[in-house]
């Protein structure tokens, strides 16, 4: 029997831990520069685009997994998800509701079109072109949802950071208690996961930069958005992250 090497990464703690903190940045820093900046949606998306390329590529074209390299192109995911979610739920005036069903419905159309041509969702199967093509589109597609469902129940729903913070917690813990009993496929669990920790990070983005009438800590998106990257730095300097392996 062997083991193939993904260029992604073994699925641990401390991969959970850093993914919270990039969809965290992804949420501060997005605003910072289409708010704090006054870019504008529009631009800020545009820019970001062009960074989510540049790292795709890189990542793509890389033959093994680098740590720096990938959770690079994951805040890149972050941050374009939560300006064109913006731009899309704002400036199209599609509202919360309106984007979080046409992105579930373009996640939809992914995961099934993925799973449809590759057989598999398993991360560890991300070893070559096209299917890193699927999962970067896949990972965008849900970092862009989950801009949108954060703001949706925090805003609209009225539960505020702090209550939809809790609410997408407790979603998790029973992602968490499924994959324990072991009766749902890992892969539909990790997905889920994975969608549900973005808007986990974009509530609690949005708890950290907004001003305490509003029920945030004033911290402010600049101060935020450093100690969120300095944390995730940290994290991968001080971590041995191995990539994930697929048995044959």
């Amino acid at each position: 029997m062997t083991s193939a090497l993904s260029k992604v990464p073994e699925v641990t703690l401390v991969f959970w831990v850093i993914k919270i903190l990039a969809t965290t940045l992804g949420e501060t820093g997005g605003d910072a520069l289409s708010m704090s900046l006054k870019l504008g949606y529009l631009l800020s998306t545009g820019l970001f685009a062009a960074i989510f390329v540049v790292f795709v590529v890189a990542q793509s074209r890389a033959e093994q997994f680098k740590p720096p390299l990938y959770w690079a192109t994951i805040v890149a995911t972050t941050t374009l998800g939560t300006t064109l979610a913006d731009f899309v739920d704002r400036s199209l005036h599609i509202g919360y509701a309106g984007g979080s069903s046409l992105l579930i419905a373009l996640l939809a159309i992914a995961i099934v079109a993925w799973k449809r041509d590759l057989g598999t969702l398993a991360v560890a199967s991300v070893r070559t072109g096209k299917a890193e093509f699927y999962y970067w589109t896949t990972i965008l597609l849900s970092q862009t949802l989950g801009t949108a469902l954060g703001d949706w129940t925090a805003d609209t729903a009225g539960f505020g950071y702090l209550g939809s913070a809790l609410i997408f917690g407790a979603l998790l813990l029973v992602v968490w208690a499924a994959h324990g009993s072991r009766r749902i496929d890992s892969a539909v669990v990790f997905w889920s996961a994975f969608v549900l920790t973005r808007p986990l990070g974009a509530v609690v983005g949005d708890f950290l930069d907004k001003p305490l009438a509003k029920g945030g800590l004033a911290m402010g998106r600049f101060p935020a958005s450093l100690t969120l990257l300095v944390m995730i730095v940290a994290l991968i300097a001080l971590t041995k992250q191995r990539p994930a392996r697929e048995a044959h």
